[in-house]
């Protein structure tokens, strides 16, 4: 007859209490994981594969029909959604460098020596985030209105005009979350070790080259999680056109992909076509978000 060592037992039983312990605290994400991401997420992918269509000669109202993968096909088809893609790839080729670079140079600026009142500073670039993007939309929207803010008349181009919008979108993001990015990458900064960079002084390295060669390098695994962010942010360009819409005709219901769900769900009640765009939206902002982090291990491997 074997017998258990009391130590066991009391091991066994604090394995269990503490697996016990550990699904009640992962619980409520899990919920919130389950309500807000998966059952949205899968329940688009449900409508993506249906669409409603008239029956007989149409007297007896729309019925849903099941048409698998044609939603998608139509949508990967349309050259709404086709032009709505090259658009967010111009803002996003115009607006990641620029405003990730400004992130950093600041970040660097403030963790030199050469910034003095630098919590002042951190808060003027920071306060832009802490507005709603609704409301900055709006700001901007009436300093870019001719005989309403300074804008159209200090520019050499009408900035909601066909030819400047893009780049007053750019610009407008780029205010609001420039000071976000740059608050982490000061974070990172502060991690820096202190002994390297003294090293460095002692060596002769002046503040642009330990900027360059220690600080920027080592804070690398930081720059590439914000641009992962800005890219997926970038796909999802929806409220600073949405709001300039109402000030300029240069944008239109397609003109994000975004707006493009937009105006099938809400306007036209396309409800299966949007979905369909949306799974696509998802499915690109995935697929970059893996390969902008391959790169990131590859670079530090």
């Amino acid at each position: 007859m074997s017998v258990i060592a009391p130590s066991t037992s009391r091991s066994r039983r604090r394995g269990r209490s503490n697996g016990t312990a550990g699904l009640l605290l992962a619980g409520p994400f899990a919920l919130l994981l389950l309500g807000t991401v998966l059952v949205p997420v899968g329940y688009a992918i449900y409508l993506s594969l249906f669409t409603d269509r008239l029956s007989g000669l149409g007297f007896g109202g729309p019925q849903r029909v099941f048409v698998a993968l044609g939603n998608y096909g139509e949508a990967l088809a349309d050259p709404a959604f086709q032009a709505s893609i090259s658009v967010v790839a111009v803002y996003a080729l115009l607006q990641i460098p620029i405003m990730l670079g400004l992130a950093l140079l600041l970040a660097l600026l403030l963790d030199s020596a050469v910034v003095r009142l630098r919590q002042i500073w951190m808060l003027a670039v920071f306060l832009p985030y802490a507005v709603p993007g609704v409301i900055a939309g709006l700001i901007w929207a009436y300093l870019y209105s001719p005989g309403v803010g300074p804008m159209a008349d200090l520019l050499w181009f009408d900035p909601l005009g066909a030819d400047g919008i893009m780049a007053s979108v750019v610009n407008i993001s780029t205010w609001q979350w420039v000071g976000y990015n740059m608050i982490i990458f000061y974070t990172a900064l502060q991690a820096v070790p202190r002994d390297v960079l003294e090293a460095a002084r002692v060596d002769g390295a002046g503040a642009i080259r330990q900027a360059l060669a220690i600080k920027v390098p080592l804070i690398r695994p930081t720059a590439f999680v914000a641009l992962v962010f800005t890219t997926i942010g970038s796909l999802q360009l929806f409220t600073e056109p949405r709001v300039l819409q109402t000030f300029t005709g240069a944008i239109i219901n397609s003109w994000t992909p975004s707006l493009y769900v937009y105006d099938l769900a809400f306007l036209s009640g396309d409800y299966g076509l949007a979905a369909a765009a949306s799974v696509l939206l998802a499915l690109a902002s995935a697929l970059l978000s893996a390969l902008v982090m391959r790169m990131s291990n590859r670079r530090s491997r």
